[in-house]
Parts: C-alpha cells; structure tokens; sequence
C-alpha cells in the first residue's frame, strides 16, 4: 500500500529544507560515521520516521556496518553488539527524542563520560538534528518509495 505523500516540503519550502541541510552537515562535524548513522536509525525508529530509518539504514550499510547489529538496533539495550560509548550515545538519543520525558542526569552523565565537551556538543546536535527530520517527514509523509 503507498501512503500518499501530504506535501513536497523541499518544494515547498525550499529555503527552510537548505537550512536543515546545513544544520545536518554541520551537526555531523567530528563525528563517526556508523555511530551517526546508529542513532539516526534509533531517534527515526522511536519517532516511526519509515523514511528516515530507511535512509540512514542504507547509509549505515554504505558505511560498512554489520548486518547483525542494524538488526538488533531496535533492541540494543538487550544485545551485546554495541560499544559502551555506542550505547552512551543510543541512551541520550532516546532520551533526547522523548524529550517530554526529560533528560535524566544519568544518561548525559554517562554520554559526557564518553564524549568529549566538543564531541557531546556534536553528538546533541545531531540528536536534534535528526529529530528535525523524522517531524519534517512523518508530517508531510514522505515514505521511503520518496527518495
């Protein structure tokens, strides 16, 4: 079934979408590229961005992550796949994306333990970043057969 698409918002909106652009490239800056993309994956899979989590799922492939670890993402607090620093930046991204829920002292505490002042700085950013997106597409529903 194809859910039609509400608006073509970098047609519509076109200096608002560069906007975004910039900000996305700027907010990866310093970063590692699969860890990006692992938390890109998670903030869209927790905001149910089809488009997004397809996207970033392709990049992350593109960028030689494993197969097994892209599997189990949705569940990675119950696997032993990913990196103490991984799932430092896994937690803040959840945390950060149900953002009503607040960002407990413990999750930052443990994102900053791992993740230097400029890197945590990068990290957020891409956080909300992404987030940006999921709204931008789950709003207008631009689903994957869109890219």
């Amino acid at each position: 079934m194809r859910i039609p698409q509400r608006m073509d918002f970098p047609r519509v909106a076109p200096k608002v979408f560069r906007a975004v652009l910039a900000l996305d490239t700027a907010a990866r800056e310093g970063l590692d590229p699969l860890l990006l993309e692992l938390v890109q994956i998670r903030a869209s899979q927790v905001n149910g961005c089809a488009y997004c989590v397809d996207y970033h799922l392709g990049d992350a492939r593109a960028a030689g992550e494993r197969t097994e670890r892209l599997d189990q993402l949705a569940t990675w607090e119950e696997s032993s796949l990913y990196t103490a620093k991984e799932r430092a930046a896994l937690a803040l991204a959840e945390a950060v994306t149900r953002l009503p829920e607040g960002v407990p002292d413990a999750v930052y505490d443990e994102a900053a333990r791992h993740f230097g002042e400029q890197e945590l700085a990068q990290l957020i950013a891409l956080i909300f970043t992404v987030n940006t997106w999921n709204r931008m597409n789950v709003t207008t529903r631009r689903t994957p057969g869109a890219r």
